[in-house]
């Protein structure tokens, strides 16, 4: 999916690293796990993922979604270190556990958690608890793909930390619960 356009992929296994690698649009499925650098962007290049969505079953090595500019990725398992590091814009939903420093240097965007990581990163501020509105336009949009019913439901509360505070803190990471 390096670059993909539009389109549809389905891998029914494992994925290597680099999967959906600055891909722009069309969709991605992977029923097994995939290596680093999900929805990334190659070394030296200023943007990941800028569109589309990408959803993994299993579990995502470090660096998922870094410079990601927009699309959801959704993924079921666990998700590796740096999850979302360097990106602009964009969702990324994540069932399972998340490794060391989630949102480093996130400018825009959401990591949206089913379970806390093991220490919130000191450069995100708590805002509390909230119910968000758009969490709600993403469960009904969820509702009609089959496949990411694992993730719903998706509107009640969650807990906000704002950040990357390095960078604006105009990110955030939501927490189910």
């Amino acid at each position: 999916g390096f670059a993909m356009q539009a389109g549809d992929i389905e891998v029914r296994g494992h994925s290597g690293h680099f999967t959906g690698c600055e891909m722009a649009g069309g969709s991605i499925r992977v029923t097994g796990n995939v290596g680093d650098f999900l929805g990334a962007s190659l070394p030296g290049n200023k943007q990941g993922m800028r569109g589309g969505l990408i959803h993994v079953q299993g579990s995502a090595g470090d660096r998922s979604a870094d410079r990601m500019r927009r699309g959801l990725i959704f993924i079921e398992g666990d998700a590796g270190a740096y999850l979302g590091a360097r990106m602009l814009a964009g969702t990324v939903f994540v069932r399972g556990e998340v490794g060391a420093m989630p949102g480093l240097a996130l400018k825009r965007g959401s990591l949206i958690l089913s379970r806390s990581p093991p220490s919130m990163p000191a450069y995100f501020n708590d805002c509390g608890t909230h119910t968000l509105p758009f969490l709600a336009l993403i469960e009904g949009d969820m509702r009609g793909q089959g496949a990411l019913a694992a993730f719903l439901p998706v509107s009640q509360r969650v807990r906000r930390w704002c950040g990357d505070l390095s960078v604006g803190a105009t990110g955030e990471i939501l927490v189910a619960g």
